[in-house]
């Protein structure tokens, strides 16, 4: 496996890693500069020249893939038999520079409902580095012609069109994915609380909607879905900032981004997330 490819399964696992590559060669060395490996949590994949360079380049990376906000960082390696490292000795008479590359697990959205806010949201999304899952019963909100603002996008991009179940969507969601609620139906949003609660793993939970329709939710996730009030109490509504109060929908995908990239800080410092803070729903509007 190439070390593209490599980064990519990482990603995928949503398991930290770093990627070690030779930056600088003088002399005779067992790589050329841009040799690269990649290091996971137990696996490592590629090969920088094996031996002493190597095996301490692994150790540091493990302990890198450990550390909160590692950054990247330079190892030099002098490659003669007066220098004997942690893991024996390389004499081939040069010398060395390794490049160490944190690779942390990105955050992972998914936005259930693309119609007015739902779009506006995911173009902000867009432009971050993140899994970006987008899920809609319509086709037509998710028609390659109307995602084409997305075109170019930092994020990775996952289109999920559920014409009957859209909860199902939820247990294939990468671990730890935060989740808001906007679909055009109420019904459907309901559904989605429920399934939402019985599903372990998730990140945090936001659904749009006023202080009336949050009530109705709440008295039917309690005598119908059977949850407990702490159970219930994991969905934040009404979403966004509290201090932004406009309600056309690029206002409020503002507002649910901003309080969203503060909930990835709080997620990066080890805290648990706060409550999505609220901003009431645009009266018939998504």
């Amino acid at each position: 496996m190439n070390w593209v490819a490599a980064v990519a399964r990482l990603r995928a696992r949503r398991e930290p890693g770093v990627l070690v590559t030779v930056a600088t060669v003088r002399g005779h060395a067992p790589r050329r500069a841009g040799a690269k490996l990649v290091v996971g949590q137990s696996e490592t994949w590629g090969s920088i020249g094996g031996g002493n360079i190597e095996a301490v380049a692994i150790d540091r990376a493990r302990e890198l893939n450990g550390t909160p906000d590692a950054e990247p960082e330079l190892m030099d390696f002098a490659l003669n038999d007066k220098v004997t490292g942690r893991h024996g000795v390389q004499c081939c008479g040069g010398a060395v520079s390794v490049l160490l590359e944190p690779l942390p697990v990105v955050q992972a959205v998914a936005v259930f409902g693309v119609g007015h806010v739902g779009l506006e949201l995911a173009r902000i999304l867009a432009r971050h580095d993140l899994d970006l899952h987008l899920i809609d019963t319509r086709p037509d909100m998710l028609a390659d012609e109307r995602l084409g603002v997305l075109a170019d996008a930092v994020a990775q991009i996952h289109v999920h069109h559920t014409p009957l179940l859209p909860e199902e969507v939820l247990s294939e969601l990468p671990p730890g994915t935060h989740v808001l609620i906007m679909t055009h139906d109420h019904a459907e949003d309901a559904a989605l609380c429920d399934a939402a609660l019985r599903t372990a793993g998730l990140g945090s939970i936001g659904l749009i909607g006023s202080p009336a329709k949050w009530a109705r939710f709440r008295q039917r996730l309690a005598t119908e879905g059977g949850h407990d009030a702490a159970t219930i109490d994991r969905i934040k509504t009404p979403i966004g900032m509290p201090e932004i109060t406009g309600k056309e929908p690029a206002t409020i995908a503002v507002s649910v981004a901003a309080d969203l990239l503060r909930t990835f800080e709080q997620d990066r410092q080890g805290a648990v997330p706060n409550a999505v803070a609220p901003v009431h729903e645009p009266s018939g509007r998504r």
